[in-house]
């Protein structure tokens, strides 16, 4: 068997405390009846956490035995790979997310058990009045500042923060101090790893008067105080009409692709995550037959070669894929 088509999976869903319903109200997502649906994981291949072929001739194959049984038609010119190197998700931030920050692979890897780093990139899909971002550290800002903030309690004192507009793509390297505020929804490509350091979680505390898990120490040895303010990138152009660049780092290159015909992707050698944040586009080969629409994401393998591109009216999508 080979897997020369596009790849559909099923959501995994993370039912956090400061999640919300808007998975399934603007995305479109089938929910249960909890009101805490924070996260939708679209793809994703982490130990346990597996996502699931669900139409085609792998249907019911996890992300991992793809890698594992077809690398070479998955992954193309970045054959071989021991796992899938990128986790893709939508987050609903019903309510102020903690402050963290994400080790990078040398330090990932001195953990037990060892993980990758996480570098990730947010781009914003719906943004309430008000709503913030916090990403990294105010110019100055120091251990020893952030350290005393910490202690203090005035750890927010030290972030810079900003108002985003939806469209705003924001590049969180490991190290970066960031949270998400409240009143965001947020898709979000990363590395494959799920190792988060909290160092602060607005002096809040649970229904038993008690704060969560903190991890000062891990966060401290882990922030890069050189990085400080982080922004909204600034789009930049490509040689292919309505392609623009949001992000280009060693660990992925993050495009948005806006059209209202037909286009062609694919064809080079590497795999091709497809997600759709605007309109629906017809995938060509799609065993699902069913176009992509607001919130739904397919993996164009490197061995299905170049696909055409439908959209139905004008639709927005992003393309994620390996440098």
């Amino acid at each position: 068997m080979s897997i020369e088509y596009p790849l559909r999976f099923q959501p995994i869903f993370r039912n956090y405390l400061w999640g919300g319903r808007r998975l399934g109200s603007m995305l479109g997502k089938s929910l249960g009846n909890e009101d805490v649906y924070a996260e939708s994981w679209e793809v994703v291949d982490h130990g346990e956490d597996q996502s699931v072929v669900v139409a085609g001739s792998a249907s019911g194959l996890t992300l991992h035995q793809l890698v594992a049984e077809h690398g070479p038609d998955l992954f193309g010119r970045h054959c071989p790979q021991r796992q899938f190197p990128l986790l893709f998700k939508f987050l609903d931030c019903n309510r102020t997310l903690s402050v963290q920050v994400h080790p990078n692979d040398e330090q990932g890897a001195q953990l037990d058990p060892p993980d990758l780093g996480k570098t990730e990139a947010w781009l914003v899909l719906a943004a309430d009045p008000g709503s913030k971002i916090y990403a990294g550290l105010k110019p100055g800002v120091t251990r020893d500042d952030l350290a005393a903030a910490l202690e203090a309690g005035t750890c927010e004192e030290t972030l810079h923060q900003f108002e985003p507009s939806v469209g705003d793509c924001v590049f969180i390297e490991a190290g970066t101090v960031h949270a998400l505020g409240a009143g965001l929804v947020i898709a979000e490509i990363q590395q494959a790893s799920d190792t988060t350091f909290r160092l602060f979680d607005f002096n809040r505390v649970d229904a038993h008067g008690e704060p969560r898990q903190l991890h000062i120490a891990e966060s401290l040895a882990t922030v890069n105080y050189d990085r400080g303010p982080v922004s909204a990138v600034e789009p930049s152009s490509t040689d292919e009409p309505g392609r623009r660049r949001l992000v280009d780092c060693d660990k992925f290159i993050l495009d948005r692709c806006t059209s209202s015909g037909s286009s062609t992707i694919g064809g080079d050698q590497r795999f091709h995550l497809l997600v759709s944040i605007e309109g629906s586009v017809q995938v060509e080969g799609d065993p699902t037959g069913d176009p992509l629409s607001l919130g739904q994401t397919c993996l164009l393998p490197a061995a299905a070669e170049a696909v055409q591109l439908n959209p139905q009216g004008s639709a927005v999508v992003l393309d994620i894929y390996l440098p």
